[in-house]
């Protein structure tokens, strides 16, 4: 527990010192705040309504997709927490990979998962505030903000692992940057493809990122198959399994080194 505080307090004192990094926990709410103000989809209607001839039949159909319009703001926290964590955290692990701290801090016996409970969760912890502004700009009150809320930090644990077995596997921030971006490309932009083609969205179903997209249809459009237990229960496996794969990457390096 010493480990993990030490650790905790001196990547978090780190992290202040980066106004880069931080910046990438206030963009993308700032973003989804914004394209929300743009897309107001009753005033959408409305302007939809009002172009259409007189006497048509189509308003049905303008309703429809003003209904099955993608929410800005749950697509913007679904590319924060598959897209914009994992290089931030494969990057720090990298950075400390470069500095010679990380094997500073294996020699001292400092356990792979006591490391990864110091960095990540400084992310965590940052990444909270940005859930929680996520949550508030959705228009999510009561259990549906504490279950969405629940669903990004969900995510943001299987960024924060995967972006650290990234990171263990490089040698410097440079080769971090190249590996994680195609992957993280993937996870957070996936499941925006996912909306528009069901063939993807099955292919997608065992990932992290699309459950936290099938969790936020299920709060504000309904009707998902997918119960919320469900997709809790295939987030967390994600984490599970990334998990181990961190601990054997982690022994693995140091062992050969």
């Amino acid at each position: 527990m010493r480990n993990i505080n030490a650790i905790f307090y001196k990547q978090l004192k780190d992290s202040v010192k980066n106004p880069a990094s931080l910046m990438q926990f206030i963009i993308f709410p700032v973003l989804a705040f914004a394209l929300t103000l743009l897309m107001n989809v009753e005033r959408m209607a409305e302007d939809m309504m009002a172009a259409l001839p007189y006497g048509t039949d189509l308003e049905g159909i303008a309703a429809e997709m003003m209904a099955n319009m993608p929410n800005m703001t749950t697509m913007q926290a679904t590319v924060f927490a598959g897209m914009g964590l994992i290089p931030i955290m494969a990057g720090i692990i990298a950075e400390d990979i470069e500095k010679k701290s990380l094997r500073f801090l294996n020699m001292a016996g400092v356990r792979p998962s006591a490391y990864l409970l110091g960095v990540g969760g400084v992310i965590m912890f940052l990444s909270l505030f940005t859930s929680v502004a996520f949550s508030l700009i959705a228009g999510f009150r009561g259990m549906d903000f504490f279950i969405f809320t629940a669903a990004m930090m969900s995510g943001v644990a299987g960024s924060i692992v995967l972006g650290a077995t990234f990171g263990i596997m490089t040698k410097n921030q440079q080769a971090s940057a190249g590996i994680t971006m195609p992957v993280a490309l993937v996870l957070g932009f996936g499941p925006i493809m996912a909306q528009m083609n069901p063939r993807i969205a099955r292919v997608l179903h065992v990932l992290y990122t699309q459950q936290l997209n099938v969790i936020a249809d299920n709060l504000t459009i309904g009707g998902i198959d997918t119960p919320l237990w469900q997709s809790f229960g295939i987030m967390w496996a994600n984490v599970a399994v990334l998990g181990l794969l961190f601990v054997f990457v982690f022994r693995k390096k140091w062992s050969v080194e």
